[in-house]
């Protein structure tokens, strides 16, 4: 999708907030930075909102985005890993390069007789079992290390044929003797038992250790009744580890080689097409296509199509691919093509359908935001008729005042451009110039203020002002616009509340507007906004006044005190009648007299 300062807003509206990872690039299509996020709006949004916070190099980056690209995942840590492999084959401009290969650690149980259990960066096809990846080396140790602890298994790197444990080629080392290693190496443990230790670990590294938590609390609840309160602690992390365990990740599985995932999902008008590249057991690549059907078309023959066109694109050779329907592909020797019905593969499936869904949501609101749009356009063009304007308003200001009494005047400002409102551009005005009640000159004043800077700073004007109030608020209003002499530049009304009438400056009779009328009511809308805003400004003002108090006058109290007897008494009044004694058992003797004095 097209993104840019321009439009960012109505696209961060529909970006979802799930995990995932996000793709910039330029106008000649090439990939600028890619990053992850717990929270896929928040996140690329941060990058147009915060503009003042950013480091000079972002800066570069946001003017230089044309296009935005991402990929749903479940979990932050397949974000993390997804953002890993794609760095690595993309290489941004904008991203940190890696410098080595390091990649994420993994537990590998090797494939021998008896076999070790280790870490590991790199995942060889040697047939050994590979469980991870984990977001953190220190997460690996601490599993392994609680494995150590559950069960004895050997650390060297003897070949422990059976030949060689005949011949008693090997002795046992240090670890037997202190009681890491049940000695395989002379026949001190069978092997019988110590496969049955490595399916237990498998179960652990599985995720399923339902028993293993539940015997090792039993433990630490024996050291913690016997005051071994260390070694109780000792087992309580390693449960805690156990628990906040993470087994698998759908974006890297030493199980999957290389193959290519399809997804299709379609509606009446259009097919939405997702596509992932996973190359040695990685997501490398991802694609969306959308695909406009045709009369009589099935989603089979558009997979078919998108299918060959996509690996197309991408040079793709992998000779497996999976779908999430079955299709009829052309044949071709060593092609595989199969819907997967369970496991890490069902898994890609599930995540590459997500990601076709959220593609599909998405034009959805783009066709509701067009709706939305012409709706307006339609609203704009009526209210251009109905008030004989020469230009369509696409930019409307609305003025109203408020005070209470006389006291603490306040007007506001709001705007509407192309029919929405532009919150960005509102602004409140306290009254400065007029002193009681009177309507007529505050509207004057602040029409005044607001055109002034307008022109002084060379922005544009809008091509309609709307004043909440009759003909006297209009005509004062009309008076500011003369004195500033664009009086011919905007047209200028006015809505008056009782009844809903519409005055101009040249008709002493109001306007005849249907009530049920769209531009009617968008002309009320920005009434009411102007009302609700300006509202709020004013009881702010008049909040702070009221707080202000008979506590004021008295020297020696401070706001503390006040709070703490106007918390418990709740008013003056109730404080006045209050005793010396009831004073001094909440303040004090030295502010209880200071209150009492000043009020008896």
């Amino acid at each position: 999708m097209k993104l840019n300062q321009q439009n960012f807003k109505n696209i961060t509206k529909t970006l979802p907030k799930n995990p995932g990872v996000y793709q910039y690039y330029d106008k000649n299509d090439k990939i600028l930075y890619v990053g992850k996020a717990k929270n896929l709006k928040n996140r690329i949004s941060s990058y147009f909102n915060r503009d003042s916070l950013m480091t000079y190099k972002t800066k570069l980056l946001v003017k230089k985005i044309e296009k935005l690209e991402f990929i749903i995942v479940k979990t932050e840590l397949d974000a993390l890993l997804l953002e890993n492999n794609l760095i690595k084959k993309l290489k941004p401009k904008y991203n940190i390069l890696l410098k080595d290969d390091k990649t994420y650690p993994w537990i590998c149980i090797k494939k021998e007789r008896f076999p070790r259990i280790l870490y590991t960066r790199k995942v060889i096809n040697d047939g050994s079992e590979y469980f991870g990846p984990y977001n953190s080396l220190k997460s690996v140790k601490l599993i392994i290390e609680l494995i150590e602890k559950l069960y004895k298994l050997r650390t060297c790197n003897y070949d422990l044929n059976e030949e060689n444990i005949i011949k008693k080629k090997y002795k046992v080392c240090l670890d037997y003797h202190i009681g890491k290693c049940g000695g395989p190496c002379e026949k001190h443990q069978s092997e019988k038992d110590y496969d049955n230790s490595i399916s237990n670990i498998r179960k652990i590294l599985k995720g399923n250790f339902s028993e293993i938590i539940k015997s090792t609390k039993k433990k630490m609840l024996s050291y913690a009744s016997n005051l071994n309160f260390e070694k109780a602690q000792d087992l309580k992390e390693k449960i805690e580890i156990l628990q906040n365990y993470q087994s698998k990740s759908t974006i890297v599985s030493p199980k999957i080689k290389n193959l290519d995932v399809f997804s299709i999902l379609s509606d009446d008008d259009y097919a939405y097409i997702n596509y992932f590249n996973i190359n040695n057991g990685s997501i490398i690549q991802s694609y969306n296509l959308e695909v406009k059907k045709k009369l009589q078309e099935n989603d089979q023959e558009i997979l078919i199509i998108g299918i060959i066109e996509i690996r197309l694109k991408f040079k793709s050779k992998n000779d497996e691919i999976i779908t999430n329907i079955e299709v009829s592909f052309p044949s071709k020797e060593n092609l595989k093509i199969y819907v997967p019905k369970i496991g890490e593969k069902k898994d890609l499936i599930n995540l590459s359908q997500r990601n076709a869904k959220y593609m599909r949501m998405e034009r959805i609101n783009k066709s509701t935001q067009t709706d939305k749009n012409k709706k307006f356009e339609r609203v704009l063009e009526k209210l251009k008729k109905d008030l004989n304007l020469d230009k369509t308003p696409l930019h409307i200001e609305c003025f109203d005042n408020s005070n209470l009494q006389g006291s603490n005047p306040t007007s506001s400002c709001v705007v509407f451009k192309n029919g929405k409102p532009s919150k960005k551009d509102y602004r409140h005005y306290k009254i400065n110039t007029v002193v009681g009640i009177d309507d007529f000159a505050s509207m004057k004043e602040v029409v005044n203020r607001r055109y002034k800077y307008l022109i002084k700073e060379k922005l544009d004007l809008p091509q309609l002002v709307v004043i909440d109030g009759g003909k006297g608020q209009l005509n004062a209003a009309f008076e500011a616009l003369i004195n500033l002499d664009i009086q011919d530049k905007i047209s200028i009304i006015s809505i008056a509340k009782r009844l809903e009438e519409i005055f101009t400056i040249d008709n002493p009779y109001p306007i005849n507007i249907d009530k049920r009328s769209e531009s009617l009511k968008l002309i009320q809308s920005l009434r009411n906004e102007a009302h609700r805003f300006c509202l709020r400004l004013h009881r702010n003002i008049r909040n702070k006044n009221l707080k202000k108090s008979e506590f004021d006058n008295i020297k020696g109290i401070g706001e503390k005190t006040r709070e703490k007897l106007l918390k418990k008494y709740k008013s003056i009044k109730r404080i006045k009648k209050l005793d010396f004694i009831e004073l001094e058992k909440l303040i004090g003797r030295a502010k209880a007299l200071i209150v009492f004095k000043f009020f008896k």
